[in-house]
């Protein structure tokens, strides 16, 4: 049966905890990359760039032990930024070595090929 009492519903306003950490995110992928680019020449600039990243990755791997992040957690937290630096960092080093990228680049169709019947 339908109540004629309006229920109380108390709702949250949403979270901007995940606004700020993609700000933070952006912040600290964007700077160092201008500077970067800025000041290296452009074969050194991926390179550093990976170190920088990796860098990055460490120290919000850190802080996030340091101030007791869950690892489970539905909103982003540090242990999602470590990563995120990771990762593009892992890409900045793989595509700063053109010779290894065109391996791999051309070892993808050559093994598709094979595999097929």
């Amino acid at each position: 049966m339908f109540s004629s009492i309006p229920s109380r519903t108390i709702r949250k306003a949403p979270s901007l905890e995940p606004f700020g950490m993609l700000l933070l995110l952006g912040v600290l992928i964007a700077l160092p990359a201008i500077v970067t680019i800025r000041l290296l020449e452009p074969g050194l600039v991926l390179p550093a760039l990976s170190l920088l990243l990796f860098v990055q990755a460490a120290i919000a791997a850190v802080v996030a032990l340091a101030i007791h992040v869950q690892k489970t957690s539905a909103t982003l937290n540090l242990w999602d930024l470590a990563g995120a630096f990771t990762l593009m960092g892992c890409a900045a080093a793989i595509l700063g070595e053109p010779d290894q990228a065109a391996l791999f680049f051309e070892e993808q169709p050559a093994h598709r090929s094979n595999s097929r019947p």
